[in-house]
């Protein structure tokens, strides 16, 4: 069971990580999953007119976090302990990109998610990312 809901999930991003809020939405969330989608704007670009690896591997990173907030409640200090992506192809120009995240493993202390991106409107991937994340010690 999900320990956080949707709106108290967004309130939370907004409140902790306003510079996050406007970049991410958080569109649903069920137990060990959660959808986070972006708009890539101009800053998001690298030459060629697609949109950045960094922004991409953004996009999966918070997306995972999103996904374990809202397994395990407002833990702030959780983080990423590792990361990787394998960018597949180039996001449809003028689209949201989405991030599917599940969630493979929440432990006592780690928690590993595997995320699925692509461009809205289409199912085929953009980049496939799996994350570990530290989840602080309960004192």
């Amino acid at each position: 069971m999900a320990k956080m809901t949707l709106e108290a999930l967004r309130a939370f991003v907004a409140r902790e990580f306003p510079q996050m809020a406007d970049e991410f939405h958080i569109e649903a969330i069920a137990p060990m999953r959660v959808r986070v989608s972006m708009v890539p704007g101009d800053k998001h670009l690298r030459p060629g007119a697609t949109v950045s690896g960094p922004t991409i591997f953004g996009l999966a990173d918070c997306s995972v976090y999103f996904a374990l907030l809202a397994m395990i409640g407002p833990e702030a200090l959780a983080v990423t302990t590792s990361g990787s992506i394998d960018f597949m192809r180039k996001p449809l120009v003028g689209q949201d990109l989405v991030a599917d995240v599940t969630l493979l493993k929440v432990g006592r202390v780690l928690a590993v998610g595997d995320v699925a991106v692509h461009s809205r409107g289409s199912e085929d991937l953009v980049a496939r990312a799996t994350f570990t994340y530290s989840i602080p010690p309960k004192v």
